[in-house]
């Protein structure tokens, strides 16, 4: 709307926050503590919280691998060398995660015009969820612009065990609302009226999960 008519948003929003104006920042995190949540937030109490979110992340259809943190970049390296080409990395993704990587085949923040050129990606994430086996990416630093992990076809995602969380609720604990959260269980998929699966459809069609401790 600014783009046509200078401050036309700015006005809206701020006759919007007149509606309904802002609570002081204590106020509001006072307020959501004080959300009654009776449900049950952990179902998994003692059991390894790595081998089931391997196992659930396998079940959507991820190639899931656990690894040593001294193995780590070697796997990255592995798995890259099977999809021949460059690949995107973010900003902030740790080095030392790609040192046994030829760095002639890596970009770091590519523009989104290149991406559809990109032979795949690699990010890191904020959390992953055993009882899903579902990993969010807040795309925060070594996560990278959520076009990053939707547009190449193939995503390779690295997760510390001490990411993994047990279920849902403990998950969200550990993220911050206000951030852009992406949650991805397996490689993207649909399916048309006949059940008739189809992958790669609005993100990539290849996920590939590398677990380190």
């Amino acid at each position: 709307m600014s783009r046509h008519v200078p401050g036309a948003r700015d006005e809206i929003l701020a006759r919007v926050d007149a509606i309904v104006p802002r609570r002081p920042a204590g106020e509001v995190a006072a307020a959501y503590a004080a959300i009654e949540r009776p449900y049950l937030r952990r179902h998994h109490e003692g059991g390894d919280l790595v081998d089931l979110f391997a196992e659930r992340a396998a079940d959507y259809r991820a190639n899931v691998r656990r690894v040593s943190r001294a193995e780590l970049p070697a796997a990255v390296a592995e798995v890259l060398a099977g999809r021949p080409g460059v690949h995107g990395v973010p900003a902030g993704l740790p080095g030392e995660w790609l040192t046994a990587t030829d760095s002639a085949t890596l970009v770091t923040d590519p523009p989104a015009a290149r991406l559809d050129a990109l032979a795949g990606a690699v990010t890191g994430c904020a959390v992953a969820v055993a009882e899903t086996g579902t990993i969010v990416l807040d795309h925060g630093p070594g996560q990278g612009a959520r076009a990053l992990s939707l547009v190449p076809d193939h995503h390779l995602i690295v997760v510390g065990a001490d990411q993994i969380a047990a279920d849902v609720p403990d998950a969200l604990d550990r993220l911050d609302p206000r951030r852009p959260l992406t949650f991805i269980s397996g490689p993207s998929a649909t399916s048309d009226i006949e059940l008739s699966r189809v992958e790669g459809v609005h993100g990539p069609r290849t996920l590939e999960v590398l677990i380190y401790s």
